[in-house]
C-alpha cells in the first residue's frame, strides 16, 4: 500500500473574489502566504517524496511549508476554458438550462475549450501508477480540482449534486493506493499543525 497526502494550495486573490482560476497563474496573495507561514506539516509526512503542480500558487506553497519536491505536470488544475476568470455564480444565471445540464454531467462537465473530471482522472491515473510502483509515501501540492478528481476515483463518486464530504481545504487529504495504483476507497483529512 501507498499512501497518497495532498494539500491545496494556499489563497489567492482569486480565491476570494470566487473566480474561477483553472490554468490562469494566479500568485498567493498576502493573507495566504503569511496564513502558510503559521503551519507545518506533522512529521509522519516529512519524509514522503513531494510533488507539486507547475502553478505558481502551488510552487509558493511548496517552498513555503519547506518541502523538496519535484514539479509534476499531470497536478496542474482543471482546465476551465473560456470559463476561466469567470465567476461561477453569475455564470450559472447567465447560461441557466445549459450551464444546469453541463452540471448533471458529473465527472463528464466540461466547460467549453476545457476539460472534464473524467479527463482529469485519466491523466493522473499514469502518475498514480508510478506512485504505486514506487512503492514510496508520496505528497502533492495541488488544486482543489485535482483533491475533488482523486476523492472520485477512489470513492466512485459520480461528482454529481454535492460532494458527499465537506473537505477542509487547510488540511492535508489522504488517500491509499494499492499495488497496480488504483485508489482504495478510503478517505481522512489531517490538520496541518501550527508552527
Amino acid at each position: 500500500m501507498t499512501r497518497l497526502a495532498l494539500i491545496r494550495h494556499g489563497i489567492t486573490d482569486w480565491n476570494l473574489q470566487k473566480r474561477i482560476q483553472g490554468r490562469i497563474d494566479q500568485p498567493l496573495n498576502e493573507s495566504g502566504r503569511h496564513t502558510l507561514r503559521t503551519l507545518k506539516l506533522p512529521s509522519e509526512f516529512r519524509e514522503d517524496r513531494w510533488y507539486c503542480s507547475p502553478l505558481q500558487r502551488a510552487l509558493e506553497t511548496a517552498e513555503i511549508l519547506g518541502l523538496n519536491y519535484c514539479i509534476e505536470p499531470a497536478l496542474i488544475e482543471m482546465h476551465w476554458g473560456d470559463w476561466e476568470g469567470e465567476v461561477l455564480k453569475p455564470l450559472r444565471k447567465q447560461l441557466g438550462d445549459e450551464m444546469r445540464d453541463n452540471e448533471r454531467r458529473g465527472l463528464d462537465f466540461c466547460p467549453p475549450g476545457g476539460e472534464s473530471p473524467r479527463q482529469v482522472q485519466a491523466r493522473l491515473q499514469p502518475w498514480l501508477c508510478e506512485l504505486a510502483m514506487s512503492g514510496e509515501n508520496a505528497g502533492a501540492v495541488v488544486h482543489k480540482g485535482i483533491i475533488r478528481c482523486v476523492y472520485a476515483l477512489a470513492c466512485n463518486w459520480d461528482m454529481r449534486g454535492e460532494s458527499p464530504v465537506d473537505f477542509a481545504w487547510d488540511a492535508i487529504h489522504l488517500f491509499e493506493l494499492d499495488a497496480k495504483g488504483l485508489l482504495l476507497d478510503q478517505y481522512r483529512a489531517v490538520a496541518l499543525l501550527k508552527s
